[in-house]
């Protein structure tokens, strides 16, 4: 019988295409009906190595990629939420995690994927509240996952008759080595080790593969998913590197083992599936499992070797932005008021740091055009971000005890502070945001409008540092030269108004550059008035 090689193509890369979107929809769902706080609660809940495995399982579990888990550490660790060891433990846990996929496509329900389809579509269509949208893009999702896997089995299906395929599975039985490269390739390719164990548990089910061969597969799929951490990695600070290292490290350690013990581990599958009488796609599901489980297991007690380890091969000072507070003790709120109240000055005045430290880098990306700059700035407005809710909390639970006149003048000048470098923040990112429009849409801004950035941003990025200075050491006279700086800078911002028309009536500049250029002055300028804020706070009550 002739082979219909592009209906066999259409159907494989159709149900890929079908099972990779599924996947993806079914995790979104899943992580928006569950409020969406995966980095709250990666943060608050990672404060050790095993609870880092944990909630690496619970994660992933949740959004259904261990690559995306996998990120959103690499992520926290650079921004300093999270040490290389416990990120280690939630990447073990991320690989555990899942684990669970393979066993969904174990329970096999394939003839049943178009009507679960139609109840998740349903609900997405017909249903008002979104919490009941989100339950239906889970369903819908997991429909389609098990029709993508029905189309790529029918597909593949025809490989039965293939001399040739045949002969490459008889290789890889005879060659596990092979299959170790097959199955991290084509993760690479694909992106999504659930994907390429699906893929393995239909060859199985068809018995185009021997589960000898299988097995080296299985273990090259675990291989081939660090690629998506690797990829977030590139560019990041020396902490996210470190961490994606130690996602290859485990995994390819985890498959040097087990390659070891390829025979007794290819026995222990076949054991446990006579004893629980599984299905084939339900022996992958458990030979994967068991992998992950068991590497967690033997390489855990490992993990400060494993972070020592890729602290060495990937030298260089870490240089991370904290969005931890550092001084705000809740002990003090009753203990001491006032003492609180200084703790909580402490925490500002690192914020504001943060807030000129955004500034400079917002500067250097208007100059260079170099996305690290722009990547940094953002991770700073974050942590200013936080940074104002942790203050903010912080100050609310001090005002419900009883506090002195003066520390009650106090208490408000410091949340009226907090806000203004959250506002500062918000406006480096609209800059940021304007830079990036410049950078997309090719727009060319004049020298003489550079030179006016420049002056304006030096300027204001002095202006601010001196407020939070003015701030620190209680220091009138500083607060006074803000204000006149603030002036300076509204005068500056008239100016350069004036020259930017000037520039558009003789053609000099174009619409584009010319809006680009007036909102970014704008908020440059109304950074000042947040400086001068924080400033006249001072002159009126010494902190």
């Amino acid at each position: 019988m002739e082979m219909n090689w592009q209906e066999m193509l259409f159907q494989f890369v159709g149900g890929l295409g079908i099972f990779l979107f599924a996947i993806k929809y079914m995790g979104d769902g899943l992580q928006k009906a569950a409020g969406d706080r995966l980095r709250s609660i990666l943060d608050r809940f990672t404060t050790n190595p095993f609870m880092g495995v944990l909630v690496g399982i619970i994660v992933t579990v949740l959004i259904q990629s261990s690559s995306g888990t996998t990120v959103i550490t690499v992520g926290l660790v650079s921004a300093g939420f999270m040490t290389l060891r416990q990120a280690i433990g939630v990447i073990m846990g991320a690989n555990i995690g899942t684990t669970i996929t393979a066993f969904i496509i174990g329970l096999d329900v394939g003839a049943y994927a178009l009507p679960i389809m139609a109840v998740g579509a349903f609900l997405i269509f017909f249903m008002r509240k979104n919490t009941t949208k989100n339950i239906g893009e889970v369903i819908f999702g997991f429909g389609g996952l098990f029709l993508g896997l029905e189309l790529m089995s029918a597909g593949m299906k025809p490989l039965r008759s293939l001399s040739e395929f045949s002969d490459f599975t008889v290789a890889m039985a005879d060659h596990p080595l092979l299959g170790v490269v097959a199955g991290t390739v084509f993760t690479l390719i694909v992106q999504s080790s659930s994907a390429t164990v699906g893929i393995l548990q239909g060859l199985y089910a068809e018995n185009l593969i021997p589960l000898k061969a299988a097995l080296p597969v299985l273990f090259g799929d675990n291989i081939g998913t660090t690629i998506t951490a690797v990829l977030a990695a590139i560019g990041a600070s020396v902490a996210a590197r470190r961490a994606a290292a130690a996602h290859v490290l485990f995994n390819v350690v985890g498959t040097i083992v087990f390659m070891i013990l390829l025979y007794p581990f290819t026995l222990y599958v076949e054991w446990i599936a006579h004893v629980l009488n599984l299905e084939n796609k339900m022996q992958i599901a458990f030979a994967h499992g068991s992998f992950n489980v068991v590497n967690t297991i033997l390489q855990f007690p490992l993990i400060g070797v494993w972070a020592l380890f890729v602290t060495k091969i990937i030298p260089g000072k870490d240089v991370t932005i904290e969005y931890k507070p550092k001084h705000l003790d809740p002990n003090f709120i009753n203990q001491s008021p006032a003492v609180a109240i200084g703790q909580a000055k402490e925490e500002i005045i690192r914020m504001g740091d943060f807030a000129v430290q955004g500034l400079q880098e917002t500067y250097e990306y208007l100059k260079t055009s170099n996305k690290r700059n722009a990547e940094t700035a953002y991770q700073i407005e974050d942590a200013i971000n936080n940074l104002d809710r942790k203050i903010t909390d912080y100050l609310v639970e001090i005002s419900a005890v009883n506090i002195s006149p003066i520390e009650s003048a106090r208490h408000v000048m410091l949340m009226d502070t907090v806000r203004d470098i959250e506002r500062i923040g918000d406006h480096f990112e609209n800059i940021i945001e304007l830079i990036d429009f410049r950078e997309v849409n090719r727009v060319k801004l004049t020298d003489e409008a550079m030179d006016d950035l420049t002056e304006m941003f030096t300027l204001t990025i002095g202006t601010v540092d001196k407020a939070i200075r003015s701030l620190d050491m209680n220091d009138t006279e500083l607060a006074k030269s803000v204000a006149e700086q603030e002036d300076l800078i509204d005068k500056m911002e008239r100016k350069f108004r004036k020259n930017h028309i000037v520039r558009l009536n003789e053609g000099l500049c174009t619409a584009q550059s010319g809006m680009v250029f007036v909102d970014i002055v704008s908020n440059l300028e109304r950074i000042g008035d947040h400086a001068v804020n924080i400033a006249e706070a001072i002159l009126g009550k010494r902190v």
